[in-house]
């Protein structure tokens, strides 16, 4: 149970700078913010910030990078897609230099350390991409301790891919093997053809590697669902549910996932967890 002091600073927004921002594509930016007095160590890939708009509302947005330490904070990386009223309104209304209120981090993060000496799968389709960033980087830092790195990542069409400017770069990764895929053919495109779903029918992966997998609930639950049959062991399969989240620390109950809540246990499961929940739909 919290104390009321620790609820306190959980739910009172800390101002936080918008240092760069960065478009993406056209319904997509990436936002750069140095929060004060903050640690790198609390920012663990597949966590989330709660991101507050004066006039507009509050959102989750999960950490698109590795967190960085600056003098007295520390520099964190979003990446938001609009698709709804808050998030539109951060699209076409913040500029550098604005201060946003955040609170957060939250949530448990991908257990990466967990998987070291292991192949490992990372499979994201569209924004889910953002989320499962922070493990490719992680893993590019601490390379020799971790086995073969296969990277699946789908998206609508060439133009709605992110980081369009570093994504050539993974496939510099050594004992990689990387598949970029787009839903349906586009001209010019030279990767790929198919959801990330079918893409992963293609891959030889060892029966012990862990998988990361972010993006629609479809393809994550079809992605899941596929990795186990063949063989994958499912408390080594990774997902990351989004809900819609008020509090952010398991006391409201929106974001109620079975007799989970994401924001608390979450948002990342493993699939021996959440499978009977991923099989109705509407929880």
């Amino acid at each position: 149970m919290l104390k009321s002091e620790e609820i306190k600073k959980k739910v009172v927004p800390n101002a936080a700078e918008v240092v760069e921002i960065i478009e993406e594509t056209k319904d997509t930016k990436t936002y750069k913010i140095f929060i004060k007095g903050k640690v790198s160590d609390e920012f663990r890939p597949g966590r989330f910030l709660m991101v507050y708009l004066k006039g507009s509302g509050e959102i989750p947005i999960s950490l698109s990078d590795l967190a960085q330490d600056k003098d007295n904070g520390v520099l964190a990386i979003l990446t938001v897609r609009g698709v709804g009223v808050v998030s539109q309104y951060m699209l076409s209304k913040v500029r550098e230099g604005d201060k946003i209120g955040v609170r957060g981090p939250f949530g448990n993060g991908w257990p990466i350390e967990n998987a070291r000496g292991k192949d490992i799968l990372i499979a994201g389709g569209g924004i889910g991409f953002a989320p499962l960033r922070p493990i490719l980087n992680y893993i590019r830092k601490n390379r020799k301790d971790f086995g073969k790195v296969y990277l699946v990542y789908g998206a609508r069409s060439p133009w709605d891919m992110l980081y369009k400017y570093e994504l050539e770069s993974y496939k510099e990764l050594p004992n990689s093997e990387i598949h970029f895929t787009i839903d349906r053919p586009a001209e010019g495109w030279k990767g790929e053809v198919g959801l990330v779903p079918d893409i992963l029918g293609r891959i030889k992966l060892s029966t012990d590697a862990w998988s990361f997998i972010c993006g629609p609930e479809i393809m994550m639950k079809i992605a899941s669902k596929r990795l186990y049959e063949f063989g994958m062991d499912p408390k080594r399969i990774f997902v990351s549910l989004e809900r819609r989240m008020r509090c952010g620390i398991g006391i409201c109950g929106t974001c109620q996932f079975g007799h989970y809540y994401v924001c608390k246990d979450g948002p990342v499961f493993s699939y021996k967890d959440v499978y009977r929940y991923m099989e109705v739909e509407g929880i």
